[in-house]
């Protein structure tokens, strides 16, 4: 696989990417609320991301199945949207949850990173469908050491959730990132035998988007609608999605996208 090992300089230039994705993160963490649109959320992000000099990832994306251009900053995905929903005129109501992945290029480099904020009062369930999701992110990153394969962190990641009688989504995974927002590798959450001439092993200076999908229900998932943006959960039970953009060094994992 063409696995692009970064340089210290490199890292770095990706961390400042990761603290703007970080700040845009924390902005919308103080504007959800009932009430609030996720177009609104993503006007804000564009004006920081603007703002910053750096230029949004996901605007302008065409895929193969896609009707249109991705046309924001941010995909906000709202209860069983599981990823890329795309910012208009939906109100957030009391008791939603909203996936927010902000992904951003600055001096050439680009960082990545998601949170599902909760909106207002949320059931008990399904707060703790976030905070699973959340932790086994966090899990991923404590996991990862150098020589490991990354089939090992992708089994643990998987046995927790569904431990936690929770299920993790097989049709979107995580990337290899850096100066473009999709590098190889891929990066799935969950590992199963025919997958093994996909796995790799964690070296120094590899950076990757890790970014767990977690259904509340079944794994399975479908586009929302012909455009084929939005991905919802075919059962239409909740969805949470958490990411970080991360690099391996000599000892472990360098969060780049937490703000420090």
């Amino acid at each position: 696989m063409g696995i692009i090992i970064k340089s210290r300089r490199e890292i770095e230039l990706m961390r400042e990417a990761g603290r703007l994705v970080c700040r845009v993160l924390d902005r919308m963490s103080e504007l959800v609320a009932p009430g609030m649109t996720t177009g609104e959320l993503n006007d804000e992000a564009e004006a920081i991301i603007a703002k910053s000099g750096a230029t949004a990832l996901f605007k302008g994306v065409q895929t193969q199945e896609s009707r249109f251009a991705f046309p924001a900053a941010l995909c906000t995905s709202v209860n069983e949207e599981v990823v890329h929903g795309v910012p208009g005129e939906r109100r957030l109501e009391e008791g939603d949850i909203v996936s927010i992945d902000c992904g951003v290029r600055l001096n050439g480099y680009c960082g990545d990173s998601a949170r599902t904020f909760a909106v207002g009062n949320v059931s008990e369930d399904t707060q703790r469908l976030l905070d699973v999701t959340r932790k086994s992110l966090e899990l991923a990153v404590s996991e990862m050491k150098p020589e490991r394969r990354w089939s090992e962190v992708a089994a643990r990641i998987q046995s927790y959730v569904e431990g936690e009688r929770f299920s993790v989504v097989r049709k979107f995974v995580g990337h290899g990132i850096g100066q473009e927002m999709h590098e190889d590798p891929k990066v799935p959450n969950y590992w199963e035998r025919r997958q093994a001439e996909t796995d790799f092993e964690l070296r120094p200076g590899m950076t990757l988007a890790i970014e767990p999908m977690v259904n509340m229900g079944r794994p399975a998932v479908r586009y929302a609608d012909e455009s084929c943006w939005a991905v919802v959960t075919k059962d239409g039970r909740y969805a949470a999605h958490f990411e970080h953009t991360v690099a391996l060094n000599e000892s472990g994992v360098d969060i780049l996208t937490n703000g420090d």
